[in-house]
């Protein structure tokens, strides 16, 4: 009899303590999704998402943030240029989660969902559940699985086929590519950087679903959607109103700028080279080296990575990995090889088989890529022309 009436007091400790873990939300309290603007930084270059759950009963006003990683994760930018950084659901108190944003300029919109108080309280269990730390880590897919994606997620699984994105709101139907630029100056390093890694399968046109990777349209999607039949937005509201960010760069400081200036360099010391029937092997060493490494961490990125996004990424016609061999050949000797002509109509063909896929739009290259195409394309000319005359030293 005593060890029955201990066990009961143990079950009834445990199951106190499980449900203490996770209180009932009161009828005076609310769910809502936040989005929020661009940011500066790269990585907040496309805005944010997360849950809000207040309640002034309970005293709780907490974000529910699937944003968050860890600089200081052991082999973070390993991690990360294998696409095998973990991202975690954070919890914060939302006043100290908006500080940021003002501090930033960021702008933050606020959608309260049209929930019962029973379809509340199962949300927020589940975001409390999610928020374990065996259960709070994820692998981070940056158009898949990401803090947007899991809101639209989350929302699925919590509450199944009575939730219903209708996907008839959008005008226009954007490739994953157009997405991206959306939120990026064409000439930045963001996006020169993300043109060059990313491959032709973010060409392809995303369906109103897949445009859910980003949070404004996972905004825009809830305003279009149904739970139960009736719109799951209850209410709007702008918490802070700045404008749209969209990241660029000076002049003098962009890809633009600097890939004209490599350009009016080749032709003045291809010209001068040309005049004096000469070579200067530092400048072809140069470039092959250059091509040869961008080569090989465009191969990096497609084959030995996590990432999906790398694949089919047809700027290795240009960036051309056996490059990295050839320059030291291309340094060191006077005079080169027989077999060098037949290269060198390999490389003049495969810039041509680059600028045909992108016009046939297999894949969509950064418009800075023609400056480079042209610089490389007089450079190997000069060297076949050259080469079949006899006059290379």
């Amino acid at each position: 009899m005593k060890q029955k009436f201990l066990l009961s007091l143990l079950l009834f400790c445990i199951l106190g303590k499980i449900n203490s873990q996770t209180p009932e939300l009161s009828p005076k309290s609310y769910i809502s999704v936040i989005t929020c603007g661009a940011g500066e930084e790269l990585y907040s270059s496309f805005g944010h998402s997360a849950f809000r759950v207040q309640d002034s009963v309970l005293g709780i006003d907490v974000v529910y943030n699937y944003g968050t990683f860890n600089f200081n994760t052991p082999n973070f930018y390993t991690k990360f240029a294998r696409g095998k950084l973990l991202y975690s659901l954070s919890r914060n108190r939302f006043e100290n989660f908006l500080f940021s944003y003002e501090l930033e300029q960021r702008w933050v919109k606020e959608q309260i969902l049209s929930l019962s108080l029973k379809e509340k309280n199962e949300l927020f269990r589940f975001l409390e559940n999610n928020y374990l730390p065996e259960n709070r880590d994820y692998k981070y897919d940056f158009f898949y699985d990401n803090c947007a994606t899991r809101e639209r997620d989350v929302l699925e699984k919590v509450y199944g086929s009575n939730i219903v994105f209708k996907e008839n709101h959008l005008e226009e139907q954007y490739t994953f590519r157009e997405l991206i630029h959306q939120n990026l100056s064409t000439n930045s390093w963001a996006a020169f950087g993300i043109d060059l890694a990313l491959g032709s399968v973010i060409d392809k046109k995303a369906s109103p679903r897949e445009h859910m990777y980003l949070p404004f349209y996972v905004m825009k999607q809830l305003d279009n959607t149904d739970f139960n039949g009736k719109p799951i937005v209850q209410r709007e509201r702008t918490i802070l109103d700045f404008g749209q960010k969209i990241n660029g760069n000076y002049l003098l400081a962009s890809p633009l700028f600097w890939l004209l200036l490599l350009l009016l360099f080749v032709v003045i010391i291809t010209y001068i080279d040309f005049k004096n029937i000469t070579r200067s092997r530092w400048l072809d060493f140069f470039l092959f080296i250059f091509t040869g490494i961008a080569g090989f961490i465009i191969l990096f990125l497609w084959l030995l990575t996590d990432h999906s996004a790398t694949a089919g990424n047809f700027n290795i016609l240009w960036a051309f990995a056996p490059n990295l061999v050839i320059a030291f050949f291309i340094i060191k000797k006077n005079r080169l090889p027989d077999w060098f002509d037949i290269y060198l109509y390999i490389l003049l063909g495969l810039l041509v088989l680059c600028i045909v896929l992108w016009l046939v739009g297999v894949q969509t290259f950064s418009p800075l890529i023609s400056i480079l195409l042209l610089t490389l394309g007089i450079r190997y000319l000069f060297l076949h022309y050259t080469f079949k005359k006899g006059e290379l030293v």
